[in-house]
């Protein structure tokens, strides 16, 4: 017989599992996108509306996601999009024209979009806010590890398996994850229960959120450091290939390295948030990935790009998860609203990230790289001060939200 603290951690890592493999598909497809164009003899540009097709609803549905688990609950909301995300996700490998697959990819970031955000109000309810900083670090280490795993298996797994053949074995993957979260059923279920309020209570409650000056930071950041990310990771393929030469299985190995600083780091970042507070790391990871990307500004030698990469990578592993731990605490009673407004933030800075590094490329990539690190460097400077409350305190949590609430 498990004891709790073991199922809880076993539900821990079946959720993991779950992140990853929704980021691997989302992130596999970028390098298949001439393979793509070849089967459906279209251009690559036409069939790279498929990337924003699944993103935007993505984020989009995350807010309907999280007002939904504080109505209804989470256990029915989680299983049934990870059954939506396995079979939509089949169905895409059946697709006969460039229609039909943007209309999947669109279905599918609007059906997959519950499993993240609720996992994480999962962890906001599974454990105290003082210990959550290693459970969010396996989560958005999952992220990491699938975010850079996709990318180069997608690229290296097609001549094997086929783009179809790519499709069905995430669609299985994922069926055998739905089968292992059904074991712990009844800790999801015992977790938080349904809000009992209208929904115009609820949607005032987004306008509570970000309310505060600890709401309105965090969310901030969170939008500014995805666009950042997303800005510079996006097109770091077109990077490689003209800088390096690389055909798209070796801009998948180069790009290997942004995922695994979180993929096997993750955990450790988040006790050490827990330990000596997110008001001295999160400077830290926004100044990393402000110089990562600064050494991909000049033209040195491959390996130092690659490493300049895997730091642009720690600087995301070093903020993202530690501002999902302190949304985590903005939430109340609300959880899933919160968490859904932050996974919302996120992917509106990653489709905003991306257009924007996109206009800026016309200048070049040293000036686009150059206006994104002045950026971020503006941010890590301002965060000393604004993020300065957020440190572990030895008295009770409930303590410690009141305290940093009512800084600044």
């Amino acid at each position: 017989m498990l004891t709790t603290t073991d199922e809880r951690e076993r539900l821990l890592r079946a959720l993991a599992l779950a992140t990853f493999i929704i980021f691997f598909q989302a992130y596999m497809v970028a390098p298949i996108i001439p393979v793509l164009s070849t089967s459906f003899g279209t251009s690559v540009q036409a069939i790279g509306v498929i990337v924003p097709a699944y993103l935007i609803p993505y984020g989009v549905a995350t807010l309907v996601f999280g007002l939904l688990a504080d109505r209804i609950g989470i256990q029915r909301l989680i299983f049934a999009s990870l059954a939506m995300f396995a079979v939509l996700t089949a169905l895409t490998a059946g697709a006969q024209s460039i229609g039909q697959l943007t209309l999947w990819r669109t279905l599918t970031g609007l059906g997959a979009s519950g499993v993240v955000p609720l996992a994480l109000v999962l962890i906001g309810s599974l454990y105290p806010y003082e210990q959550r900083g290693r459970p969010l670090g396996w989560l958005f280490g999952a992220m990491a590890g699938g975010m850079a795993f996709g990318s180069t298996f997608g690229a290296v797994l097609e001549p094997l398996l086929g783009w179809r053949g790519l499709f069905v074995l995430v669609a299985l993957a994922a069926v055998g994850v739905f089968v292992v979260l059904l074991l712990h059923r009844s800790l999801i279920s015992s977790t938080r229960k349904a809000v009992p309020e209208t929904m115009g209570e609820l949607f005032l409650g987004y306008r509570d959120l970000i309310g505060t000056p600890r709401g309105q930071r965090t969310y901030g950041y969170v939008f500014v450091n995805s666009i950042f990310h997303s800005g510079v990771f996006t097109w770091l393929g077109v990077y490689f290939e003209q800088r390096y030469g690389l055909g798209p299985v070796g801009i998948g190995v180069a790009l290997l390295g942004y995922g695994i600083p979180g993929f096997l780091f993750g955990p450790l970042i988040g006790r050490a948030a827990d330990r000596w507070g997110r008001a001295r790391l999160l400077p830290i990871g926004l100044g990393l990935g402000a110089l990562g990307a600064a050494t991909l500004i000049f033209n040195g030698p491959l390996i130092l790009a690659i490493v300049a990469v895997t730091v642009l990578s720690l600087g995301y592993d070093m903020t993202q998860p530690l501002f999902g731990g302190i949304v985590t605490a903005l939430g109340g009673k609300r959880p899933g609203q919160a968490m859904g407004l932050n996974v919302f933030a996120l992917f509106a800075g990653f489709g905003v990230g991306s257009l924007l590094f996109g206009e800026a490329l016309r200048l070049g990539f040293g000036m686009a790289l150059g206006i994104f690190v002045m950026v971020q460097a503006l941010a890590t400077a301002l965060s000393i001060g604004w993020f300065s409350a957020e440190i572990p305190l030895s008295s009770a949590p409930e303590e410690a939200n009141t305290r940093a609430e009512g800084i600044h």
